[in-house]
């Protein structure tokens, strides 16, 4: 979307799910700055604090165009939806155009089994965008459009890959998603419905999401290079054993003899890295690693990725635990 709107001025909000934040260096726009972009983009971290960036950005309003929201994948978008369609005074000036369901065709199915988010997501969005089309047959995706309609027979369906992103039209009615959202937040009321001056006051009953009892988020920190062939098979061998239990790996990777900074990300059993960008003179090298997953075992992984960093002179069958 930031690729094929620049001419629009974007404030984006990530909902991150860890205590180390590193999803504003995974968002891509030419000039390639972080916090706040040249074009006038503004990026924030979500938590408990949405209606204190909204307030901020009311203040700022002059300086973007539209918002996006990026949640985690287990986020409630009931949730995040909520205080743009009960709140008066931000569905004012903030209303919303759409809910966006990123779908991972290979591995949604296994989603579906195992976490109730899937099927809230997939239920609470007006666009679903399966990806990873190249990785899946035809006459599957047939049976998977017709499941996701019984799940959502309002949603619009479209389909690419990340080398091939399809345009989404928001303009389509969410009457139904209004009613849908309103009906499943009865005991939300605003503090003081008729004050519509900002700043906006947050919800009388704060949303809880029961899913972070289950989930644990680690996070890793090196200041120590990493031997690529090392960390891509401990890694492979983790996902192999742990991916039930694993929702995600994100990371910004430092490897040996290579000035480039790396982006680490897996889904599944599938693990992905990818050239970022150069180092800068004055950028210190690291590497930082999330982990999300549950009942996640620090100590035991923390070992095995000490064992991945350069130098580190093992004999091989002690690599894999």
């Amino acid at each position: 979307m930031l690729q094929e709107n620049k001419g629009i001025r974007y404030a984006i909000i990530e909902n991150e799910f860890g205590e180390q934040g590193i999803d504003n260096e995974l968002v891509l726009r030419p000039d390639e700055t972080i916090v706040e972009l040249n074009s006038g983009c503004l990026c924030c971290t979500l938590n408990d604090n949405l209606y204190d960036i909204l307030n901020e950005l009311h203040e700022r309003r002059s300086e973007f165009d539209e918002i996006i929201i990026e949640a985690t994948g287990i986020a409630d978008p009931a949730g995040l939806a909520q205080p743009f369609i009960v709140h008066p005074l931000i569905k004012k000036h903030f209303p919303l155009r759409g809910i966006i369901c990123l779908i991972d065709s290979e591995q949604v199915e296994d989603h579906l089994k195992e976490t109730k988010e899937t099927i809230k997501q997939i239920t609470f969005s007006d666009v679903l965008l399966l990806n990873k089309m190249d990785l899946v047959t035809d006459e599957y995706v047939l049976t998977l459009e017709e499941r996701l309609r019984q799940f959502n027979p309002l949603a619009t369906i479209v389909k690419g890959n990340k080398n091939q992103f399809p345009k989404i039209n928001l303009s389509r009615n969410h009457d139904k998603l209004e009613e849908v959202l309103l009906h499943s937040k009865k005991d939300a009321t605003v503090q003081n419905s008729e004050e519509l001056n900002f700043p906006a006051q947050k919800l009388h009953k704060h949303h809880h999401h029961q899913h972070t009892d289950e989930v644990n988020s680690q996070t890793f920190i090196f200041d120590t290079p990493f031997d690529f062939k090392r960390l891509h098979l401990q890694l492979m061998v983790y996902l192999t054993f742990q991916a039930k239990q694993l929702y995600r790996i994100k990371g910004l990777a430092w490897l040996e003899e290579e000035d480039q900074k790396f982006v680490l990300q897996s889904m599944g059993k599938r693990l992905d890295f990818q050239k970022k960008r150069q180092w800068r003179t004055s950028e210190k090298k690291r590497s930082v690693l999330v982990f999300i997953c549950k009942n996640l075992q620090r100590k035991g992984l923390e070992r095995v990725l000490n064992l991945c960093l350069s130098k580190t002179i093992l004999e091989p069958e002690k690599l894999i635990s």
